[in-house]
């Protein structure tokens, strides 16, 4: 899930405890940031807040930088 809000660019990576245990979360936070930096040139000048779902268990940051392309086509266009 990524919320975008007018800003610097500044980017925050989120991961409750219902992704599992610290060693979990913070392997998603990781994914989450690696994708965002391949992706932040899409997004311009905006601040955003990446929110790790129980899904991204197992998931690449390749296939994360697909779901977040589909995500930013999909403001640009509304």
């Amino acid at each position: 899930m990524v919320f975008l809000a007018p800003g610097p660019g500044r980017v925050a990576a989120i991961a409750s405890k219902r992704i599992g245990g610290a060693v979990k979360r913070n392997r998603a936070r990781r994914i989450l940031r690696a994708a965002w930096t391949e992706v932040r040139p899409l997004a311009g000048e905006q601040d955003a807040v990446l929110v790790a779902r129980a899904a991204i268990d197992g998931a690449t940051s390749r296939e994360l930088v697909d779901e977040m392309m589909a995500l930013l086509s999909e403001t640009a266009e509304a």
